[in-house]
């Protein structure tokens, strides 16, 4: 069972929200990487 759980939600509609949409996912990819290889996620640009 996961621990987790997704819900869908609505596509950001503007440029900002599809802007905080793309740096969020490139967060989640990066701490998604360093949980693999052990590290503390580093969440900051």
């Amino acid at each position: 069972m996961a621990k987790t759980v997704a819900l869908p939600l609505v596509q950001p509609v503007s440029l900002f929200g599809r802007l905080l949409a793309a740096l969020d996912r490139v967060l989640m990819t990066s701490a998604r990487a360093a949980n693999r290889n052990g590290d503390l996620p580093y969440f900051g640009l």
